[in-house]
């Protein structure tokens, strides 16, 4: 780029923009700046795997591996990036790595892709090449270490790093186990006993017989090389069009220039690095230039001396991070070496690692400048008195950053340059001793511990501190005080309260003071909703930061300085006899139990998935400008005012009717179990929330018009017949000129399978009633009917995505509801009655939520209550509809349950285990409550999963183990709890086709869509099992022949739709009649065949099958008998927590599942269903907000304020043993179904969470010298931070230090 003039003209030299794509040139002479790399390489390469999860760089679906040529220290960087984020133009020079380029099915797969596929990490594959390329990253920069060389099949990653290389990334169906033991497959320190259930190997093997049968993992051959042409791109660049252009100036005389120019014609700029702030603000208007400063040479290096360490604006998060690590420790002092090192601690905790290796320190802090971004960055630098060097037009000044933050918004023409971390100084003494030291800390109290979400509130604190020699206690001498991102606009010092600890002796009463004068300082601003919590949080910060140092002032060494200040005295006071040694350092660890049969072979083997390795689904990112530009008028006059709540329906009498045969039946007499009670608790009240899917991939469609006025649909839907349907209503046409196809589909629950629209008539289909209760209610995808509709209209191919935001305001999800209830009960907690008021928030259509009474009854029914009555409204409401949700209705049964047991216990004081127990259904009050599924005796198996899960999960010990912690810990509690669920499953007709063609192969159509459950794979299973019963030569190994192929609404009808977690049961009983027939029609020519040749190979016995003209194409259609429609399963499940009482943090320590999976069809494919659904129960229970405002509009649309459960807050220890309970003559080869009830068991977290707020409470109240119990209290739905921390006690450190002052 050539620059003319002092504020003249520029006249640059246009080039074009060079880069490689899995080692494929890739040159572009006119670019829009404003398209991501993602766009570009979904739409102009064939490299598709990388996938449009979010376009907020929150889920990791998109993230690819970028290497830069560094020509003066003549090495490679690579590093991951959001793809969906990072523009194209900024690529450069760079080359690019998707999952493709690290191994595909042409070339061969990499051993990441095989380690995924054999630990089945795998399910929807929508989030596994992002995972698979983090994964490769974190394998590639271990490679570049100094460690000593792994031993052979291993990196030198780490256990903890590789499980750190996918904590940003997001999967919904897989419960993140799995994934993190292929990744720990890698390191030379793992464990092999730890790692879990995989295909390489079976429990007992040895050691090295386990590693020579994992994929062998060469770091040498990695499928990467930096191609030789990208050495020889010049790095400036210019690129212009008619509307808009890209500069890349390389120093800051030409950027001067650049914003000179511009300033004075108005033109409209953008200033880029990474691009990273476009996932949190959206821009909202077109740039007519785009400014690369990334390679300007003083924007991008790290200084340091001996007055400090100053990092360029442009340096990212990453490298900075890394800098203050490592490049400190031989210049300066080793406190200011121990705060820069806490400092990149907490910088490792922002974002995800994919953002940060991108992001830069200057974007984030100017963010928080311009746009109050709660920054984390910010406020630790504000603690440390950070100096901030900006350019304005040819002026520079240094300026604090605490000047820098109040300041207006930073105008265009003012540039950020670099940030100063000043070194301390000491004052020294005459013995040249430190008679004062530096003591600094850092906080923040977020949904999840790595980072990769946004805090409720940070904080750090740089305190000067030196002894008093009369008392021996600590003074204060000098300190800084930062708070931030809590709802005020930047980060701020908390001066009045730094200047009151100024001088002052340390003790509890003047701890006591300093933390009143905070609360009442640290107070959120604009309506935030926690403002509470939020100072509870201050509190509770500087509580942990200050009392060590008046408890044992003499113990505090470098070690508090090592990060042990978090909670010294907690860890002081556990040293005694708490065991903590079962409690993994891992992130995730577990043992799995499965009983594989061999009876039915290959069903039963816990054989990969069904294209496992190979999973990509084709999406496109959908213009928004058009969209965002519409104006829509609705005419508000003689409109009521909206029904937004449940009460406002009852109100108004707004009510959708539930038919009579849906509704479930009473049991018992209400009024005769009542009056046999001896206690009652009388209209008690809880409210449960809501829940999105959150599918990592969005609801999308292509519709391509065909001739004779035909159409044909690609979408991604659980239900392609009634889409079917309802496009040809909805286009005025035959329905066989519509044709639906469905490949695959990225994560469904129940959201992609019947979300209804208004302008659709409903139809619903009845069969068999008398004995089945059996209803299924027909409505549309309305994104396959709405891109029908454009394409039919228009005539050309139309593909529709929703984006995140739109999917989740539209999305409905899980049903909300308020519930009353009475209970009675005797002495010893044995319940003779309880009775139900529930009220259902269906949102504005009926969609599926007439069913919800009968789902809710069923689970709820767990529990023999004596008698059972209940009156349940559904609500129609002016909210978006609710839909189905993975187990829809029978969560929140199954939850009522649990709430009521846990409330009768509290009130009789009992132990609440003891409680369920006594409650549990015998076989004979089993039959009163499931009149119709009961089942066989010997069927009834949860009084044994009980007890056995009793021994195998050490519970009784475990309980005193948690007793004994409690007594100790102060400020950590923990709870442990046991649940049972009895879930009711209905099989529908399915239909089926089985082709054999002449080479042997077979081609296998379901009427079930594949959707992440593993279908495909049972089905695959099941065709080879049921042909192998021609019994030639060559059918032990029809598996590999066998492939199942997409669902097709015109070769296959009547496919129903894929939900209930009974799919792939009768998918399989539908192949294994067609496989029936043809066997049947095989076995006369076989049997001839056989006596004149004595044997007969399969491929021989096809080919003269093809001779002969026998037809080899088969269907049928699987229409369950009424003793084989329902049955019921059986699971338990025991969870232990630990929350900590200054941030209401729940750790789930551990997790053990035992599942009756009848004889299970693939024990891995269960196995992974249900880590799965407990997972994702766990998001319910524990940390998703699906709310709404005053107005009914849904305040979470994207990955920045609804978090779904990830590595970092899954079970640290997760065991699950799969039962096999024997055989069944009603029920599929015996097999039981896993996708939705396990999703049940995850109560256990929550019933556990508030056992552990129950000793909190306790303590509390002995603080007050009151020991009378407090068990009434409610734990809502879900348990977050604030909501475990409010029922702790939001003032819990105010009362602890009045309670040790009044002690002293």
């Amino acid at each position: 780029m050539e620059v003319k003039g002092n504020g003249g003209s520029v006249t640059p030299t246009k080039t074009s923009l060079v880069f490689a794509v899995n080692g494929e040139r890739f040159e572009l002479f006119n670019v829009d700046p404003s398209i991501t790399l993602l766009e570009f390489l979904r739409t102009h390469t064939r490299f598709k795997s990388v996938k449009l999860g979010c376009g907020e760089g929150g889920c990791g679906a998109c993230v690819v591996l970028i290497s830069k040529y560094d020509p003066v220290l003549d090495k490679v960087e690579d590093f991951t990036a959001s793809s969906c984020l990072t523009l194209v133009c900024s690529i450069h020079g760079c080359s690019i790595t998707t999952s493709e380029g690290i191994g595909n099915s042409k070339e061969g797969f990499h051993p990441i892709h095989e380690r995924f596929a054999g630990f089945h990490a795998s399910q929807c594959g929508f989030c596994t090449p992002g995972m698979c390329v983090s994964l490769f990253g974190t394998l590639v920069n271990a490679e570049k270490t100094n460690r000593p060389e792994a031993p052979s099949g291993f990196s030198k990653v780490t256990v903890s790093e590789a499980e750190k290389a996918i904590a940003g990334n997001l999967c919904r169906c897989t419960g993140y186990r799995p994934i993190a033991d292929a990744g720990k497959s890698f390191a030379a320190d793992v464990d092999m006993e730890d790692l879990g259930f995989n295909s390489f190997w079976k429990k007992g093997d040895r050691k090295d017989l386990k590693l020579s049968r994992l994929p062998q993992y060469d770091h040498h051959h990695k499928n990467i090389r930096f191609p030789m042409f990208l050495k020889e791109i010049k790095h400036d660049m210019f690129m212009a069009s008619e509307k808009h252009s890209w500069h890349k100036p390389n120093n800051l005389k030409e950027l001067q220039s650049l914003l000179a120019l511009n300033h004075s014609n108005g033109t409209r700029i953008k200033l880029v690095v990474s691009n990273t702030g476009m996932g949190y603000y959206k821009d909202k208007e077109g740039y007519d230039k785009y400014i690369d400063i990334s390679g300007i040479h003083e924007l991008s290096k790290i200084r340091k001396d001996q007055t400090g360490i100053e990092i360029g604006a442009a340096v990212t998060i990453s490298k900075a991070t890394e800098a203050l690590k490592e490049e400190s420790r031989s210049v300066f002092l080793s406190d200011f070496v121990m705060v820069l090192e806490k400092i990149a601690d907490h910088m490792a905790k922002v974002a995800s690692g994919f953002i940060r290796n991108t992001a830069s320190v200057g974007g984030n802090l100017v963010m928080a400048q311009k746009n109050n971004f709660p920054s984390d960055i910010a406020t630790i630098l504000l603690a440390v008195d950070s100096m901030v060097h900006i350019m304005t037009g040819t002026q520079f000044e240094w300026i604090a950053l605490e000047e820098f933050l109040e300041r207006p918004p930073l105008g265009l023409e003012s540039v950020l340059l670099s940030i100063k971390i000043p070194a301390l100084e000491l004052d020294k003494s005459e013995s040249s001793e430190p008679r004062s030291r530096f003591l600094f800390e850092t906080y923040r109290a977020s949904p999840r511990p790595l980072g990769n979400a946004l805090p409720y509130l940070n904080a750090a604190f740089l305190v000067e501190v030196s002894p008093c020699k009369d008392s021996g206690g600590t003074v204060v001498d000098t300190c800084r005080l930062s708070f931030g991102a809590y709802g005020t606009k930047h980060a701020i010092r908390a001066k009045n309260v730094e200047e009151f600890l100024v001088g002052k002796l340390l003790s509890m009463s003047i701890l006591y003071e300093t933390v009143n004068l905070l609360t009442a300082t640290i107070v959120p601003k604009d309506n935030y909703s926690k403002t509470a919590y939020c100072s509870s949080l201050a509190a509770g910060f500087i509580f942990q930061f200050f009392n060590p140092l008046i408890e044992s002032p003499a113990g505090i060494t470098n070690d508090y300085l090592n990060g042990y200040s978090n909670l010294p005295f907690e860890l002081r006071e556990n040293q005694k006899q708490v065991c903590r040694d079962k409690i993994p350092t891992l992130l995730s660890s577990g043992k799995q139990v499965l009983e594989a049969g061999n009876e039915y072979h290959p069903i039963g083997a816990p054989i990969i998935k069904s294209g496992a390795a190979l999973q990509a689904s084709d999406t496109q990112k959908l213009a928004d400008m058009a969209a965002n530009s519409a104006v829509v008028d609705y005419d508000i006059d003689n409109i009521e005012p909206p029904i937004l709540s449940v009460e406002d329906a009852v109100k108004r009498s707004s009510f959708f009717e539930v038919p009579p045969f849906l509704y479930p039946k009473h049991i018992g007499d209400i009024s005769k179990g009542m009056a046999e009670a001896d206690h009652k608790i009388l209209s008690a009240e809880m409210k449960l929330g809501s829940q999105y899917y959150f599918y990592m991939e969005t609801q999308t469609a292509l519709a391509v018009p065909d001739e004779d006025n035909c159409i044909t649909v690609y979408c991604s839907s659980q239900c392609p017949e009634y889409t079917h349907s309802t496009i040809a209503r909805c286009l005025g046409i035959p329905e066989n000129n519509v044709r639906v196809i469905t490949r695959r589909v990225g994560g469904g629950f129940g959201g992609k399978a019947i979300k209804g629209m208004a302008d659709i008539k409903f139809r619903s289909e009845i069969l068999d009633v008398s004995t089945a209760g059996y209803y299924r209610h027909i409505a549309v995808d309305s994104t396959a009917t709405s891109c029908a509709l454009a394409a039919h209209k228009l005539c050309r191919p139309v593909r529709i995505y929703l984006n995140r935001k739109t999917d989740m305001i539209m999305a409905g999800g899980r049903h909300p509801m308020k519930i009353t209830y009475s209970v009675g009960f005797k002495n010893d907690g044995k319940i003779t009655a309880l009775e139900l008021q529930i009220l259902v928030n269906a949102g504005i259509y009926m969609d599926i939520s007439v069913v919800m009474p009968h789902n809710i009854i069923g689970a709820l029914k767990k529990y023999d209550w004596g008698a059972l009555s209940f009156d349940i409204k559904v609500c129609r409401t002016n909210l978006p509809s609710r839909s189905a949700m993975r187990g829809p209705g029978e969560v929140q049964g199954s939850f009522i349950a649990e709430a009521v047991i846990e409330n009768v216990a509290a009130t009789l004081l009992m132990d609440v285990d003891s409680v369920r127990s006594i409650n549990l259904h015998t076989h004979k009050s089993l039959q009163s409550f499931y009149e119709h599924c009961f089942g066989e005796p010997f069927e009834y198996t949860l009084p044994s999963i009980w007890s056995k899960l009793a021994v195998s999960a050490n519970y009784d010990q475990r309980t005193k183990m948690v007793k004994e912690f409690n007594r100790i810990s102060t400020w950590k509690k923990r709870g442990i709890s046991r649940i049972p669920v009895v879930f009711q499953l209905t099989l529908r007709p399915t239909p089926g086709k089985v082709s054999i063609l002449s080479d042997g192969s077979v081609v296998v159509e379901v009427g079930g869509i594949e959707v992440g459950q593993g279908l495909w794979t049972k089905v695959k299973q099941m065709a080879a099992f049921a042909l192998s019963a021609i019994q030639c030569d060559g059918t032990r190994g029809l598996l590999d022949k066998v492939r199942v192929v997409q669902s097709d609404t015109v070769s296959l009808i009547q496919g129903g739709f894929t939900a209930g977690s009974t799919t792939s049961e009768s998918s399989c009983e539908a192949v294994r009649l067609s496989c029936n027939i043809l066997v049947e029609r095989l076995r006369p020519l076989k049997e001839k065949l056989q006596e004149e040749m004595g044997s007969i190979k399969w491929e021989m016995l096809i080919l003269q099958a093809y001779m002969q003209s026998v037809n080899l194409s088969a269907s049928s259609f699987y229409v369950p008998s009424n003793n084989s429609m329902n049955y019921l399963n059986y699971g338990a499940a025991v969870s232990e927590v630990e929350i900590d009482l200054l941030t209401g943090q729940t750790r789930v320590l551990q997790t053990d599942i035992l599942y009756d999976c009848g004889q299970s069809l693939n024990p891995a494919v269960d196995l992974g269903q249900i880590e799965g659904a407990f997972v994702q129960g766990l998001g319910f229970f524990m940390l998703e907000e699906y709310e709404t405002n005053l107005d009914g509009l849904v305040l979470a649309d994207g990955t920045w304020n609804y978090k779904i459960p990830t590595i970092d807050t899954i079970p640290q220890q997760f065991n699950v043993q799969i039962i096999n309970s024997g055989h069944h003559q009603h029920r599929v080869l015996s097999s039981k179904a896993s996708g939705e009830p396990p999703l049940l068991l995850a109560a256990s977290v929550h019933c556990a969470t508030r056992a552990a707020i129950k000793e909190a409470r306790k303590q509390l109240l002995s603080w007050s010298n009151l020991d009378g119990p407090d068990s009434t209290f409610q734990l809502g739905v879900p348990a977050t931070m604030p909501v475990v921390k409010e029922l702790c006690g939001l003032d819990v450190v105010e009362r602890y230090l009045k309670w040790k002052m009044g002690k002293a």
